[in-house]
């Protein structure tokens, strides 16, 4: 039998390839194991961990999911989600900054079955997907996967802030060639560079849909992602810019993505949702309808328990104040350890992508992929991405974070 044989549809034929981020971990894992926790730097991992890299979760969370009956853990929940969970989920999302306009949500195995149903159901097969030159790689995959492909805009510009022409130009040139266009903006915090857009760089966003949408041919998609809002600041204050989402237009269509991954510390357990905004009743009532369809034809239906869990603290004030408690010690945590990076970086010329909160921070430079593999005979693992380098400063002690940035350097220069 010929080697190229392959049983495989060729839409599904891929490169045979290990994933960056998993490969890194592995390879870490292996020198820990040979020369000492102490003496590796293991930043590719992206969820919170302890100075000795242990998982760091939120007691009051595993209570509840402990406390649970047996049926609750068991058994199936309802194709859309729990109906306490929906509601839950708008103000777990939103807090005290809910748009105006017809808000429904839909249960997702986290953020990624939010993009996943996003991308399929708002876009057109062979269309282009719209996000920053700076994303979250899995962006590209479920893209790929569903028959489309990301093109993106320069995200910063020459003074580190949000690149409002270049995002402008490009959505422009795809109105001309599809009549919809589904934008993935992360922020808060985003992943990888823990840029945050203000909110006037958020205010001039809207108004730029807004004039697009005069042209009532076309459909704007904006996909929200706030993965990791909950490490982004006070909780208002980061989601001010939520309340721009109300009374759009009826051809913009605002898609929140929300996760119980980070910010309840259930990364395993796979669950989120997809929230609609939109200022037109059946469109809402249609965004629920789609996406419960969608659901019964990719995985049926979500982690029950997982959806409990967020219902269960916020019907009760003295479980919710225990959970932000809880979360505020890991928000320290990580904030003192990004801004010991940020501030070694600065002193010693380490230039990064402007960074306010979030998980990771990245390293613009020539070559990451050599970069990468020179700072692994230093025992220091970082993910190399297609412009620069990512550090998890969620998953690297304070001490750790301010030895890094002259490594890196060092690493950058000798290349």
């Amino acid at each position: 039998m010929s080697e190229n044989f392959s049983m495989v549809a060729p839409h599904s034929k891929r490169p045979v390839n290990e994933d960056k981020i998993f490969a890194a971990s592995r390879q870490a894992k292996e020198a820990i194991e040979k020369y000492g926790f102490e003496n590796v730097i293991n930043s590719t991992v992206g969820a919170l961990l302890d100075d000795n890299g242990k998982l760091l979760v939120l007691p009051t969370v595993i209570k509840v999911l402990k406390n649970l009956p047996p049926e609750e853990i068991a058994a199936y929940a309802p194709i859309a989600g729990l109906p306490e969970y929906l509601e839950t989920v708008k103000t777990a999302a939103f807090r005290e900054c809910m748009p105006e306009g017809y808000i429904e949500a839909i249960a997702t195995p986290g953020g990624s079955g939010a993009i996943r149903h996003t991308i399929w159901n708002y876009s057109e097969m062979g269309d282009y997907i719209l996000t920053s030159d700076w994303y979250w790689g899995p962006y590209k995959t479920i893209a790929e996967e569903h028959g489309r492909k990301i093109t993106t805009y320069t995200f910063f510009d020459e003074n580190k802030n949000f690149n409002i022409k270049s995002f402008r130009e490009k959505l422009n040139q795809l109105l001309k060639i599809q009549d919809r266009v589904v934008i993935l903006l992360n922020s808060p915090a985003h992943n990888p560079t823990g840029f945050s857009l203000e909110i006037s760089e958020w205010e001039e966003v809207i108004n730029i849909l807004k004039n697009f949408a005069k042209n009532k041919d076309k459909k704007i998609i904006l996909f929200s992602d706030i993965a990791y809002i909950d490490f982004a600041g006070e909780k208002n204050k980061s989601r001010q810019f939520m309340k721009l989402f109300g009374n759009l237009p009826e051809n913009i269509l605002t898609i929140v993505s929300f996760s119980m991954s980070k910010g309840y510390t259930l990364y395993g357990m796979r669950s989120g949702a997809m929230i609609c905004i939109t200022s037109n009743k059946s469109i809402a009532e249609e965004f629920k309808n789609v996406g419960q369809f969608s659901n019964r034809g990719v995985w049926s239906n979500g982690t029950r328990s997982a959806m409990k869990i967020l219902a269960e603290i916020f019907k009760n004030s003295e479980l919710l104040s225990k959970v932000e408690t809880e979360r505020n010690v890991l928000k320290k945590m990580l904030n003192e350890r990004a801004q010991s990076f940020v501030n070694e970086a600065k002193k010693i010329g380490l230039d990064i992508c402007p960074y306010k909160s979030g998980f990771f921070i990245t390293i613009p430079c020539n070559n990451p992929e050599l970069v990468s593999e020179k700072l692994k005979k230093d025992n220091i693992f970082v993910v190399p991405l297609q412009k620069g380098i990512r550090f998890a400063v969620c998953s690297v002690s304070k001490e750790k974070c301010l030895k890094a940035p002259l490594k890196l350097l060092n690493a950058i220069k000798n290349i």
